[in-house]
């Protein structure tokens, strides 16, 4: 394979993409039909058409279930798509709209239903986030989900069910720098401030309670997760996974298409901006201020963020800590998800009384 990009695809991005909900058969017929990066986003998009085109034909039959999975699907596959895909911004940008519209077509027909909720951040700027609430439960607590460098909120309904299955309710939000919003706004280093403008718009609401309320962060958000526990503390417990302590020193080892996706994700011209940008992302004597009870998770094998940083963060934490390390796991484990996601969402669910 000529394309080194394509290979590491194929090496490192399967089990996130399977468990997230794209077909193994979709994965392996893209990735052995492409041999420039360049194709990737064209061929993604192309793939999802065709269950975006399956959902519409349900959906028109009446077949509300199928329409609906059809349609996440195609919004999962039109994300990764886009998701690294940073050299063409046109192409990355056309791509991500398509992600939103199709999920948008599946809020109604999904079980439970997603809710869109719009609300303020700033006092200039629009944040947006997906609300999901269990059957039978009456005002459930909620889990806010937070993206990392590379997912949206769209990828993160992948992980909803662990929770709603649980009567909790989820509410998976794009932060600055992060889908809906990584146009308009750069990565937010100090990332309180998003997190509380999502739980303002969950305490306007009566349906959802926000004395039980909890957070998980993905990836680069589990820095986000740590961070706004730090200072948030309406947060009641938080789930960290494969968060960096510090990213500064991670920058030069990553693979370029990540390095990428930080310069453009930053609003920067290059990398050397990109760090000076991000030398505020240090949890240097931000950690210790956490003392909810918090999980933390990653793989020994993490090449994007060193296993050693997440260990960092919960050797600092001055709370409850629960640490798992999982050896032969990849970034954020999706290899070997199944060891610790039920015990993930168990744990949040004693903590927070689902």
């Amino acid at each position: 394979m000529s394309d080194p990009r394509i290979k590491a695809a194929i090496d490192h991005w399967a089990p996130r993409y399977v468990e997230h909900g794209v077909p193994v058969g979709d994965f392996l017929d893209v990735t052995r039909t492409i041999d420039s990066w360049d194709d990737w986003c064209g061929a993604w998009c192309e793939v999802a058409a065709v269950h975006e085109a399956e959902g519409d034909d349900a959906a028109a039959a009446g077949h509300t279930r199928s329409a609906s999975l059809h349609y996440i699907t195609a919004a999962v596959e039109y994300h990764f798509a886009k998701f690294l895909f940073c050299h063409d911004i046109p192409q990355m940008r056309a791509a991500h709209d398509r992600a939103v519209a199709a999920h948008r077509k599946a809020h109604p027909l999904m079980d439970p239903a997603t809710e869109r909720i719009e609300f303020p951040y700033l006092g200039t700027h629009t944040m947006v986030g997906n609300l999901r609430k269990p059957h039978g439960v009456e005002k459930p607590p909620v889990v806010v989900l937070m993206p990392g460098l590379d997912s949206a909120k769209e990828e993160l309904t992948g992980m909803e069910h662990w929770f709603l299955d649980r009567g909790m309710a989820t509410f998976a939000i794009d932060g600055p720098g992060q889908g809906e919003l990584e146009y308009d706004l750069p990565i937010e280093c100090h990332y309180e401030q998003p997190a509380a403008a999502a739980i303002d718009a969950l305490e306007r609401r009566d349906d959802v309670d926000c004395d039980r309320l909890g957070a998980l962060g993905v990836s680069l958000g589990g820095y986000y997760v740590i961070r706004a526990a730090a200072f948030e503390k309406r947060i009641r417990a938080l789930i960290s996974l494969s968060g960096p302590f510090e990213i500064g020193s991670a920058l030069d080892s990553i693979p370029p298409m990540s390095q990428l996706a930080f310069v453009v994700r930053t609003h920067s011209k290059d990398l050397d901006e990109a760090k000076d940008k991000l030398r505020a992302m240090d949890l240097t004597g931000v950690v210790e201020l956490v003392d909810q009870p918090a999980f933390v998770v990653t793989g020994a094998l993490d090449r994007l963020v060193p296993a050693a940083q997440t260990r960092r963060i919960a050797e600092g934490l001055a709370g409850e800590v629960h640490l798992n390390i999982i050896e032969g796991a990849n970034h954020v484990a999706t290899n070997k998800a199944y060891l610790y996601r039920p015990h993930m969402a168990d744990w949040m669910a004693e903590r927070l009384g689902a």
